[in-house]
């Protein structure tokens, strides 16, 4: 297939770059090819490329930076994915839209299903809701996938940035009432590439297997790097950051097992792979 990955620099997107290159003609762009913000540029841009299909991970995803630019979220998070979709529509591609567990409000007791009812708690969330909202109005062959917790090497991530605080202190405090499940944009572009062999269009959640805390995770990360460093855990109130997260951003993988696609392997393997191979 001929398929256009928006964010190509960025950590998903060139990951997404990559795995679909040895089986796909891809074109990777970035801010610099055109602006997802502008519906003119979008549709141009996509209209002279002829996609068989857009898979759009490109996003404002500073959670806390979007409390402090409502405007900017909801124009690149909202408004990018309406003209994505739009340009889709124009030429009848398929789109895939990549979404976050920020879509739920994370009061849940057990893992969120596809179909369970969304309430963002943040202005990323509310934002990333509405970008979905748009795609399923104006795109009819989507794929919405909403992940969690992304890390890889293209990018800052909650792995590389461990153990660069390990460097230089000797205690660190993590949330420990959050729960979600640590997803590698490797593990997260090989379920795209399989996702989209087929036009099973829908929703679907895609993480690795398993979850923890971010304070079991952190425990997690410097036990594989064999790190010794104390690590104390705290409540999402006593970190006090500007944007409110979900406690529980577990989400169940109902519709990729009902439609036989296959599921990740344990965050925990996907984890020491990303250590071994990208952080040496």
């Amino acid at each position: 297939m001929k398929i256009l990955v928006t964010g190509c620099k960025g950590m998903l997107g060139s990951d997404l770059v990559n795995t679909l290159r040895d089986e796909h003609e891809v074109t990777g762009v970035d801010i610099q090819d055109f602006d997802i913000t502008d519906v003119n540029s979008a549709i141009n841009y996509i209209e002279s490329v002829k996609p068989d299909i857009v898979i759009h991970p490109a996003a404002y995803t500073d959670v806390d930076g979007c409390e402090a630019n409502v405007e900017t979220a909801f124009r690149v998070n909202s408004l990018g994915a309406r003209n994505i979709a739009a340009a889709c529509c124009s030429i009848d591609a398929a789109m895939v839209y990549i979404s976050t567990d920020y879509v739920y409000d994370g009061e849940k007791k057990g893992p969120y299903l596809e179909y369970d009812r969304t309430n963002a708690l943040s202005i990323y969330g509310k934002s990333k809701l509405e970008g979905e909202n748009f795609v399923k109005a104006l795109c009819s062959r989507h794929y919405i996938v909403r992940t969690s917790w992304l890390y890889g090497k293209n990018g800052k991530n909650f792995v590389r940035t461990m153990l660069e605080l390990s460097k230089t202190k000797k205690e660190l405090s993590v949330v420990n009432d959050q729960i979600g499940s640590p997803t590698y944009t490797i593990d997260l572009s090989k379920a795209l590439k399989e996702l989209i062999t087929k036009p099973a269009y829908g929703t679907y959640h895609i993480t690795n297997e398993e979850h923890c805390s971010w304070f079991e995770f952190a425990k997690y990360i410097f036990q594989t790097a064999g790190v010794n460093i104390e690590v104390k855990p705290i409540t999402t109130e006593e970190l006090g950051r500007p944007a409110p997260r979900p406690k529980n951003s577990v989400l169940e993988k109902f519709y990729l097992k009902l439609n036989g696609y296959s599921t990740l392997r344990s965050y925990k393997e996907a984890v020491r792979e990303y250590m071994a191979s990208e952080l040496g």
